[in-house]
């Protein structure tokens, strides 16, 4: 892929075969990101799991303590006499069998997460292919299933993450934005390696986080120390 001027520029002011401290990463993204455009600041790792063994998925859900500074759509699928709770909590979209048929008819996903109260699960099967091949579907693993909807719909307002590893054992996560300064992103970084590490998978062998790697959304990527 050909890169711009600005690019390549940045680039070439990094070392290639240097592995730089998280406070140089970090100071180097903001330092060098123009000012008139606040980008994201992305986490990429390269994990040592076995991709072709199920059980060494790593995924979990994290609340990052400074957020990650976009509020993304959430829909919540509820029963009858919830959705007030859920509106209050600040879900985009709430509804029952009207919403799952409005979705069956459009296929329109105008919404970026998902929640549902258990007893709505069963009412999804109609649309499991819509929202599964788009990463919507609510699921107990990420914590988007739940008893608590007021409760599960604030924390993913305020920042809440679900990560997991992709088919080449890598995980992508935004942790915040250039404007967030040095201090907020370096939280928001360590809490998320912190829980990767919690969640590594017992049957894996040597080094687990083979390479940690720090860049905005058009930036050059910084490898870390960790």
């Amino acid at each position: 892929m050909k890169r711009g001027k600005r690019y390549s520029a940045l680039k070439s002011k990094l070392e290639p075969s240097k592995v730089y401290s998280l406070n140089e990463a970090l100071a180097f993204i903001i330092q060098s990101h123009p000012e008139k455009f606040d980008a994201g600041v992305e986490v990429h790792l390269k994990l040592g799991i076995d991709t072709k063994k199920s059980e060494q998925q790593v995924r979990s859900t994290i609340t990052l303590p400074h957020g990650t500074g976009k509020t993304k759509k959430v829909a919540a699928f509820v029963t009858s006499g919830k959705e007030a709770e859920a509106k209050e909590a600040g879900a985009d979209l709430v509804g029952g069998e009207d919403l799952i048929a409005e979705i069956k008819k459009t296929e329109k996903t105008d919404f970026e997460l998902a929640v549902a109260m258990p007893e709505m699960m069963p009412k999804l099967s109609s649309i499991a292919k819509i929202l599964g091949t788009r990463g919507l579907m609510p699921s107990p693993k990420n914590e988007t299933v739940t008893t608590n909807i007021k409760k599960t719909i604030e924390e993913l307002k305020k920042g809440k993450v679900a990560f997991k590893s992709d088919n080449t054992g890598n995980i992508h996560q935004l942790i915040g934005k250039v404007s967030f300064g040095e201090a907020k992103l370096g939280e928001n970084f360590t809490v998320l390696l912190e829980a990767i590490k919690k969640v590594r998978p017992a049957g894996t062998k040597g080094i687990f986080l083979k390479s940690v790697t720090l860049c905005t959304s058009m930036g050059p990527g910084v490898r870390v120390a960790v």
